[in-house]
């Protein structure tokens, strides 16, 4: 598989590693509500950020979105758009910062979550590449094209074609597990659906099939096309459609669309070459575990009630989503959520459709360039959780107030549509000191569990499920047990107390395992007083804290 090279990648691609591992500290008086709902803003620099949350929710994320610097040559400043935002990326620090927060939003995934990057047309290919090989192409599920702009928002226009779109690229994190669903939104009525069956409740060959058309002129009280002209001049197709269109929402199963069918099957086809010869009679196919096919003047019949669907609470037409999103309105972003976030903000109709392609409520939602907030936003409305990472100061000027609105019952964005009404809550959280000190001690600020989590998933690369009660015993995992022996975990922080494997400690950590079954146990500590042979014996591998802690 083709990979991208520029001039740094060998140790761009080592970056990952390299970032060492942060505390999360938390800031409670810049949370907000209820602080126990599991969501989370973090502001520091992502890469961090990203490498502190592996250790808890590694495999646990359900959908990304990012919405990363596009590169386009221009420096944001606090002057025109978002303070702090640097859009001016020389090409191959974009790509090194891209490739290793991707690595890391993928380890974040959960196997049958999926990923959105939001990105321009200068950078998408590069980007497209950077994902195939970090999910392998066989993930990629879609490309995106969203219209974000229209030509009424070019005041001068120095370059021809103008560009009004965006990309999103989709990927799932193992497509064996994805669930892809079938999406549907708003669409206007159809002239195609235009002819009506009158007699609809009789048996289907004696069906009258006549003109939508011709119907809505009669219900309106016109004898003759030239009569309804002539009265409502210029707006007569608006007024007949509309009436068609009223007839059709009363009368679905009644109203079709006459089809060609590519490629039918032979018995189907046998039925349509007959009723090519017996004009203005309908046949009906019926078949197992299908619906009938019914077929009229070599042509099939398509129902208008196969197109409604009920959506925001009202039954209306409907078409299937596709890659090209047109219908999201990018005009009245300045009011969405009380902040403003000047040519950076996202339509929180955008972030409402990705979720509902591949989430539910409850699902984890994590977004790592959090900007304005928009993912967040829509999460909380939603019922997601979420977890979201900023860099900027603002993430207290912007996104903590923005979601502060939203707790209080934010009425812009998708309130009306999904019945938000407020509640809910976050905790606020910035990047505290990493796990080692620059002698590679661990350092005193480290708590128990802290370090417990950072280890299960060093050795194991699952995230750490905290145990209700404070023990030794870590857990299993492929038939190795872990225990810790740390900063006082048996009410002894002293350095040859209960910090030390020896015959009592690991008593104490034996009954912590209760019946577990495991085959192997790895136990980290201070030192041991045990013979290296009895643990052998035992069938223990001991680790030396902090030697044997790794925090890269």
């Amino acid at each position: 598989m083709p990979i991208l090279k520029w001039l740094t990648r060998d140790e761009d691609l080592k970056s990952a590693g390299k970032a060492a591992y942060r505390l999360l500290r938390e800031v409670p008086e810049l949370g907000a509500g209820d602080k126990d709902s599991g969501n989370m803003i973090i502001q520091g620099d992502n890469l961090e950020a990203l490498k502190a949350l592996l250790p808890f929710y590694a495999g646990q994320v359900k959908c990304v979105y990012i919405d990363p610097p596009f590169n386009t040559g221009s420096r944001i400043t606090s002057d025109g758009q978002a303070a702090g935002y640097d859009d001016n990326f020389e090409h191959s620090i974009w790509l090194s910062m891209m490739y290793s927060r991707i690595e890391m939003l993928r380890d974040l995934l959960k196997e049958d979550g999926a990923i959105f990057l939001h990105i321009n047309m200068e950078e998408q290919a590069y980007l497209k590449v950077i994902c195939d090989e970090i999910f392998g192409r066989k993930n990629f599920l879609q490309l995106i094209t969203v219209k974000a702009a229209s030509t009424a928002s070019f005041r001068a226009i120095n370059l021809c074609p103008v560009t009004v779109t965006e990309y999103i690229l989709m990927y799932a994190k193992n497509r064996s597990y994805y669930h892809e669903k079938m999406h549907y939104i708003p669409a206007e009525y159809s002239e195609d659906y235009g002819t009506f069956i009158e007699n609809i409740n009789k048996p289907v060959d004696s069906w009258r099939l006549v003109s939508l058309s011709d119907t809505a002129m009669q219900n309106l009280g016109f004898s003759s096309w030239q009569e309804m002209k002539k009265s409502l001049g210029d707006a007569w197709k608006i007024v007949r459609k509309k009436e068609m269109e009223r007839i059709a929402m009363q009368n679905p199963d009644a109203i079709v669309s006459l089809n060609t069918l590519q490629k039918p099957a032979a018995y189907i086809q046998e039925i349509i070459d007959k009723s090519k010869t017996k004009h203005g009679k309908v046949f009906e196919i019926k078949r197992e575990n299908a619906n009938s096919v019914f077929v009229y003047n070599g042509r099939t019949l398509a129902f208008f009630s196969g197109k409604l669907r009920m959506i925001d609470n009202k039954l209306q037409p409907t078409n299937v989503l596709t890659n090209f999103w047109d219908d999201i309105n990018y005009l009245s972003l300045g009011l969405e959520g009380g902040v403003d976030f000047l040519n950076g903000k996202k339509p929180e109709a955008l972030l409402r459709r990705i979720l509902d392609l591949c989430t539910q409520k409850g699902d984890l939602i994590l977004d790592s360039f959090l900007g304005s907030g928009t993912t967040a936003a829509v999460a909380h409305k939603m019922k997601r959780q979420y977890i979201g990472i900023e860099m900027a100061e603002h993430a207290k000027t912007h996104t903590k107030k923005r979601l502060e609105n939203v707790i209080n019952g934010d009425r812009t964005g998708i309130s009306e549509l999904v019945g938000w009404t407020g509640g809910g809550g976050f905790r606020f959280y910035t990047l505290g000191d990493t796990i080692l000190d620059e002698d590679g001690k661990i350092r005193d600020t480290v708590a128990f569990e802290q370090l417990a989590a950072h280890i299960w998933f060093y050795e194991t690369k699952t995230p750490f499920d905290k145990p209700k009660a404070k023990s030794t015993f870590l857990g299993v995992h492929n038939e190795t047990a872990y225990a810790l022996l740390y900063n006082g975990v048996l009410q002894d922080k002293r350095i040859n107390g209960g910090n030390v494997l020896t015959a009592k400690t690991l008593a104490v950590i034996f009954k912590d395992t209760g019946k577990v079954f495991y085959k192997k146990l790895v136990v980290y500590g201070v030192s041991s007083r045990i013979g290296l042979t009895r643990l052998k014996e035992l069938g223990i591998e001991f680790k030396q804290t902090p030697y044997d802690v790794r925090a890269k």
